[in-house]
């Protein structure tokens, strides 16, 4: 999979958004805004990368990359709760 430094940068950007949206969805998770945009970049690199090789599609545009990346980033921010809880919610 080849990035271009534009396809970073939108990424990072909307990585950022994602993070932050998926913070305010997912309560409780205890990373502060700084790790829930951490963990939405993570988020939006999967999203980037996964949902087009499964063949979802929600739409083009800003809009839907922010949402794919907001979806990446709250499964992620789930996962690594269930990770740090010990099987917990």
């Amino acid at each position: 999979m080849y990035i271009s430094s534009e396809s970073l940068i939108v990424i990072l950007f909307v990585g950022l958004v994602a993070g932050w949206l998926a913070g305010k969805i997912v309560r409780g998770t205890g990373f502060g805004i700084i790790g829930d945009i951490v963990v939405g970049i993570a988020g939006a690199f999967v999203a980037s990368f996964l949902f087009p090789k499964l063949g979802i599609h929600i739409g083009t545009g800003l809009v839907s990359e922010i949402i794919y990346s907001a979806i990446g980033a709250i499964v992620l921010l789930l996962v690594v709760r269930l990770v740090r809880s010990g099987g917990r919610f």
